[in-house]
């Protein structure tokens, strides 16, 4: 009996193993976003002093970074927040009189 347990829970397992896959590769992709976007910025401090970008270039693509880093900081310094379930409004019955 249990062979056939196995049998006819594979797909369900594969399922969870698939969207554990899926969640660790997202962990790591935000865990790697500020190195990236350091390196970014850095690329672009590069580009300005060899003049390859226009200051009017270089200040708009500085913001969207750095706003960007700012948004990752803020999300990983309030990671509480985040994790509580929204409450939940109920409405209460008026009181018959």
């Amino acid at each position: 009996m249990l062979l056939v347990d196995k049998l006819l829970l594979s797909p369900i397992y594969a399922t969870i193993w698939a969207a554990r896959q899926v969640h660790n590769a997202i962990e790591q992709e935000r865990a790697a976003e500020p190195a990236r976007l350091t390196a970014e910025l850095s690329e672009l401090y590069m580009m300005l002093e060899t003049g390859r970008i226009s200051e009017a270039e270089f200040d708009a693509r500085e913001k969207l970074l750095l706003d960007r880093l700012e948004q990752i900081q803020e999300g990983a310094a309030q990671p509480e927040e985040a994790e509580q379930p929204p409450a939940i409004a109920t409405a209460s019955a008026p009181k018959a009189t």
